[in-house]
């Protein structure tokens, strides 16, 4: 069968228009690239080709990102609910996981409500321990605590042009911060700028506090389950510190992990070897019959 091109395509998900990039072969095994703060199944544009040759690849726009709805009182399992319902729609029973920064509450529900479901997990400077949460997270986890409306300001400052620029260069050697356009966060900012869009963005910094506290619960589900995993990090992440990708190699000790010179935003200067290396981990552990 041949493979379709990637093309975008939108859903009606229980009343709310989902936006999502396909394409590859339905055949071939699926992939869920879940994109994370500030932006939007765009992050992906540079691997979706090659992915498409081997995968049946699916990215969705988040609620509130890209090209998809807005929807009231946000959270991540509401996400989840979404899109599980977009796979559903697509007759999807099975994929390999992508998790990326705001992605990774959204998988790791998907994740824990179906485990035999999930083929595979690609971990891409996605935070899922307390260890990845550095002292640039005391204001956010002071307002999970203390949710009093100067909190709230000092937690959601980076919801700002200048914030969002910052997830892409900021604090980041200035040879890998070269080689990231700018069209990345003026497009965010963009987006982010419509009516209801920073709304959306300061209720998920709230509910990220509840997510946060399923830590060890996730933890619990990644030693028992023990899905096939896939690591790739950029190294100078102001988000995340290192410490978390020991965490990952401790819940999952078999975790193939690529530790590579780049930002927390790793697709923009490292699109071409990550996409080489999720299609060899689909391929070797979800090998198509030829």
């Amino acid at each position: 069968m041949k493979a379709d091109p990637a093309r975008r395509e939108s859903f009606d998900i229980d009343g709310c228009r989902i936006s999502a990039v396909v394409g590859g072969n339905r055949s071939h095994p699926a992939v869920l690239l879940l994109h994370g703060f500030p932006s939007s199944s765009r992050t992906f544009r540079n691997i979706i080709p090659r992915l498409s040759e081997t995968c049946f690849v699916i990215a969705p726009d988040l609620p509130g990102s890209g090209e998809s709805d807005l929807v009231p009182d946000a959270t991540f399992a509401r996400f989840a609910d979404l899109i599980e319902g977009l796979l559903e729609k697509l007759g999807i029973a099975n994929a390999y996981l992508y998790l990326h920064d705001f992605g990774a509450p959204v998988a790791l529900e998907l994740a824990m409500r179906h485990p035999h479901r999930v083929l595979g997990l690609i971990v891409q400077n996605a935070n899922a321990h307390r260890t990845g949460m550095g002292p640039q997270w005391r204001g956010t986890i002071d307002y999970w605590s203390a949710p009093s409306k100067e909190n709230e300001q000092a937690a959601t400052a980076h919801l700002t042009f200048e914030g969002v620029r910052a997830e892409y260069v900021g604090g980041i050697p200035d040879d890998i911060a070269s080689r990231i356009s700018a069209d990345n966060w003026i497009e965010d900012w963009r987006t982010m700028s419509r009516p209801g869009h920073l709304e959306v963005q300061r209720a998920l910094v709230k509910d990220y506090g509840n997510y946060v506290a399923r830590f060890d619960d996730i933890a619990r589900y990644l030693r028992d389950h023990q899905p096939p995993a896939l690591m790739l990090w950029g190294r100078h992440d102001s988000y995340f510190d290192c410490a978390e990708i020991l965490s990952w190699l401790q819940d999952l000790p078999r975790m193939e992990a690529h530790v590579l010179d780049g930002p927390h935003m790793l697709l923009e200067t490292h699109a071409k070897y990550c996409a080489e290396r999720i299609a060899d981990f689909v391929r070797r552990s979800h090998p198509v019959p030829a």
